[in-house]
């Protein structure tokens, strides 16, 4: 029996790459949301302005916090997220990969671009996951996820956001990445209008991207990354995202667990 997300949410899950769970984190806004702050306040080294000079509002993200932000710590080891991960994945074990924060404030019309994650981590296997949890309202920014595209053959062309260039150098074998806007109806698109504490869930290959933030209000929002029994460590083209330098994993090797942490196992 599963404890967080039903047997519908699961199948869904499987079938689609991406479902959304209602309040799962509802518990958890005041907490998620002061980590968010003490993290704006102290960036890492990772931390990044996503705009270009001229565009208006702030696009800020950040990431591999959760070990030195505290509220980010006791979210990952005492929230559903761990148990919630391992049964959307069908997974007998749910392994911490990392944070992310992703804030736009009131006034940032730039989209978040299409992508699908994998291209840029060093993880591969089927059974991966993220959450992806505002704590305002959300409306005019949401998240939007291409359904069934973890499913493609072939994975999405990664690139720089602020640049828009090919993240790795040199030729490889990718897919130029979509643009459901200019082609709709071509892709089903999900989206969800969505309160404090939802959690979009969404694998590590499904296409997705978010809306700009036009409204007044900010728009922040935590995405917690996760992987199940079936994940392993694969060489990619150049310095991935996060890059972890001195990991020292081999490929085809599980994530070491004192980095990466096993959360839950059932």
């Amino acid at each position: 029996m599963s404890k967080y997300v039903s047997a519908e949410q699961i199948a869904d899950y499987q079938r689609d790459g991406v479902v959304c769970i209602k309040g799962l984190f509802k518990d958890w806004v005041p907490v998620i949301s002061e980590g968010i702050e003490r993290n704006m306040r102290e960036p890492s080294q990772y931390a990044a302005e996503n705009l270009k000079p001229g565009e208006g509002g702030r696009f800020f993200d950040d990431y591999c916090n959760w070990e030195r932000i505290p509220e980010f710590t006791e979210l990952i080891r005492k929230s559903p997220a761990a148990q919630a991960a391992a049964e959307l994945m069908r997974s007998k074990s749910a392994q911490i990969f990392h944070d992310h924060v992703l804030v736009k404030e009131p006034g940032t019309s730039k989209p978040t671009p299409w992508h699908q994650d994998a291209p840029y981590y060093f993880v591969d296997g089927e059974q991966t996951i993220s959450f992806w949890v505002p704590v305002e309202p959300v409306k005019e920014a949401a998240l939007r996820c291409i359904a069934g595209s973890h499913k493609w053959p072939k994975m999405v062309l990664p690139v720089r956001w602020l640049s828009e260039q090919n993240f790795y150098a040199g030729e490889h074998d990718y897919i130029p990445v979509p643009d459901p806007d200019a082609e709709p109806g071509k892709y089903n698109v999900v989206e969800w209008q969505m309160e404090p504490g939802d959690a979009v869930a969404f694998h590590y290959k499904t296409v997705h991207g978010a809306r700009g933030n036009n409204s007044d209000r900010r728009r922040r929002a935590f995405s917690m990354r996760w992987v199940g029994d079936d994940a392993r460590y694969v060489t990619r083209p150049g310095r991935t995202s996060p890059p972890y330098p001195g990991h020292d994993m081999k490929h085809g090797q599980r994530l070491r667990e004192d980095w990466f942490p096993v959360i839950w196992n059932q």
